[in-house]
């Protein structure tokens, strides 16, 4: 998986960086809540090994929700931050199940 230079491109390539087999048996919503550069909200589903439509814009309901700097975020994904360090140095905040904000590493990769 290539790095990506915005949020936007990002999301726009999930689908490449989504490793189905990682996510069988998981059924849930992520929000993301972003601030500073490439601020804005987004949503989506993963239900059984698939990856439904990234949404702007907040969910109702999500299963988790992650909140951080666009900045951070693109650190996380281009694998230069590692998740669990953005969280314990509160540059990321995740609320909702915590158990599954930790399996997103498995099903959604950082690059590398």
């Amino acid at each position: 998986m290539d790095k990506v230079s915005s949020i936007d491109e990002y999301f726009a390539r999930l689908g490449e960086r989504f490793v189905a087999s990682e996510a069988k048996g998981v059924s849930c919503v992520i929000q993301y809540d972003f601030s500073g550069d490439g601020s804005g909200q987004f949503h989506f589903a993963v239900e059984d090994g698939t990856l439904g439509p990234v949404t702007p814009g907040e969910h109702a309901n999500p299963s988790v929700t992650i909140t951080m700097k666009g900045e951070h975020f693109l650190q996380m994904g281009n694998g230069e931050l590692d998740g669990a360090k953005a969280y314990m140095t509160r540059k990321m905040k995740v609320k909702g199940k915590i158990p599954l904000a930790q399996k997103m590493k498995k099903f959604l990769p950082p690059a590398g």
